[in-house]
């Protein structure tokens, strides 16, 4: 497994708490970028006052920095493009039932 696949476990493991759907299969996660040990992460959240728009990027950053290989992780919160329930995968749709 590369470093980009197990950045991806580590991520699929954390939950919105308003939506029983991880925040990788939400479409939360626009771009993860790996440079030799350094991860850079661009994310979104639902909205931008969503409850857990503190939280939630660190646990994220915190998360992946758990991972061995990891040396640094730059997580970026980006609005644009703002998210939207198209940007959520076909099993994120089918378990929303949307």
């Amino acid at each position: 497994m590369n470093l980009k696949e197990k950045v991806i476990n580590e991520i699929k493991k954390i939950y919105d708490p308003e939506i029983p759907v991880n925040i990788y299969e939400l479409g939360l996660i626009y771009d993860i970028i790996i440079k030799d040990k350094d991860v850079i992460v661009k994310m979104t959240l639902t909205t931008p006052n969503c409850p857990v728009a503190e939280s939630l990027p660190k646990e994220v950053k915190d998360s992946i920095s758990e991972i061995e290989e990891v040396k640094n992780v730059d997580l970026e919160l980006v609005w644009e493009p703002p998210w939207d329930k198209s940007m959520m995968s076909e099993s994120a749709k089918l378990e929303l039932n949307l």
